[in-house]
């Protein structure tokens, strides 16, 4: 089994390793390398992101498409693609809002933008009924912290190592993950970091896996407490490797927010929208954030836009300009939004994540009683994760295998993320049908069982 060094094992694929290499020479001929070559020219390198595997030529549906024509069923898709790549009723909205007011300049609202807002109020549990739109995900965390900081008069955090919030420099000073923070510097000071609860991967043997995720929601209780000044907890309600703490985890978090003055914002930026069989990934858990951010497929796969919703008691911040970003109220990107949300409204495609979830899962859970490789699987809705270990017992992750398994899974025709390096994420469009769901399946069960033959 070939080794990969430690420094390129990461909440990514592997970018530079031999199976890719070979990979590249078994499957891209000289238009493709030569469209490579060019991004690499051109293109500044940045892990996770170069150097480029393929091109791609089309994105439909639950699928794309590279251009020497091969299809993949992608279980990736950077998680914009819930109503499915080039969505007609989407791109037909955008058309006709290009057509009308193709851009909404700062001080002037427009129609589209302020039903835009009215839909996503009519959606959100709780009070969670004022918000501010953004380009994307990190610059919406970001006004939710200064938010957070306004309202409560504090500035200290309290988010999770081996979390991700953006790549901007105060998102990744919330964030946990080592490839974003290294060698960068100081960072945002009054950022504090709490173990998280992932009863998979716990780094000392103590107690019982659900008492493992409660010790930390207390934890979270206790810096509260001795520090005094917490402005907010930000976290992903569920981790996107995935792992999924108790509703007692966050009712514990919730409880401890209220009685110590602190936010709770949810970071939902690549979950919201119906994944994991609820609009929102929060309201698995019963509880309510008070503030919740999302974005990602929010424009429907061909708009960038997110959103901060905030609880109405916090419209504190009249004075100063929490955002103001020059798309700050796209009519554009609102277009997109509204006829994402409607689409998923009339194909009920929320409830299809929970239905086609749960088959999704139970087929997965069966497959790990056929192969030992398969330490574990979890998910909620079409948001799944079967994680591959060298021995189920000291959960060693089996990092050159999971490559191995990607590889083949791709030549197969299903491409999917790798998460910390072993967990096959699978995050498919909302649109994907169960033959379409059974094809990958049968494709990664069969690349599991030739890598545990060898």
């Amino acid at each position: 089994m070939e080794k990969i060094n430690d420094s390129l094992k990461n909440e990514g694929d592997v970018n530079i390793s031999p199976r890719r290499i070979r990979w590249q020479q078994e499957n891209i001929n000289s238009e493709t390398a030569e469209i490579l070559a060019e991004d690499e020219k051109y293109f500044l390198r940045q892990s996770l992101s170069t150097p480029c595997m393929n091109a791609l030529r089309k994105a439909e549906g639950a699928w794309i498409e590279d251009i020497q024509g091969r299809r993949y069923i992608d279980f990736h898709g950077n998680n914009v693609h819930q109503v499915g790549f080039g969505n007609p009723d989407v791109i037909a909205a955008v058309k006709k809002q290009l057509d009308e007011l193709p851009f909404c300049p700062r001080r002037y609202t427009n129609r589209t933008a302020v039903e835009f807002a009215k839909k996503l109020a009519s959606l959100t549990p709780g009070n969670l009924n004022k918000m501010l739109f953004a380009p994307g995900g990190a610059e919406a965390n970001s006004m939710a912290i200064k938010l957070a900081r306004i309202a409560t008069g504090k500035y200290k955090t309290i988010s999770m190592w081996d979390s991700f919030h953006g790549a901007t420099l105060d998102t990744i000073s919330l964030s946990g993950e080592t490839v974003f923070r290294k060698g960068i510097g100081p960072l945002m000071c009054g950022a504090e970091h709490v173990p998280p609860p992932d009863i998979h991967r716990r780094f000392m043997d103590i107690g019982k896996p659900e008492e493992w995720e409660i010790l930390w929601a207390k934890y979270i209780e206790y810096i509260m407490e001795k520090e005094g000044d917490i402005a907010a907890v930000i976290s992903e309600p569920m981790r996107s490797t995935p792992y999924i703490p108790s509703k007692e985890y966050w009712q514990i978090v919730r409880k401890a927010c209220d009685k110590y003055g602190a936010l709770l914002i949810f970071d939902e930026v690549p979950h919201a929208l119906g994944r994991t069989g609820k609009w929102f990934t929060c309201q698995n858990f019963d509880v309510n954030p008070d503030i919740l951010v999302i974005g990602k497929g929010l424009g429907g796969g061909v708009f960038p836009i997110a959103a901060m919703i905030a609880d109405e008691r916090l419209d504190v911040a009249g004075d100063i300009a929490l955002g103001h970003f020059t798309h700050e109220k796209s009519s554009v990107g609102c277009a997109a939004g509204l006829a994402t949300i409607n689409y998923i409204e009339k194909h009920d495609l929320v409830e299809h994540s929970r239905i086609l979830g749960e088959y999704s899962l139970n087929r997965a859970k069966e497959m790990m009683s056929r192969h030992p490789l398969i330490g574990s699987v979890r998910g909620i809705g079409l948001f799944i994760g079967i994680e591959l270990v060298k021995d189920r017992e000291t959960r060693e992750p089996a990092i050159e295998e999971a490559e191995d398994v990607m590889y083949r899974c791709l030549s197969g025709g299903v491409s999917f993320k790798l998460t910390m390096g072993n967990i096959i994420t699978l995050t498919p469009a909302l649109v994907i049908t169960q033959e379409e769901m059974d094809f990958a399946l049968d494709v990664i069960e069969k690349a599991i069982s030739q890598v545990e033959k060898k």
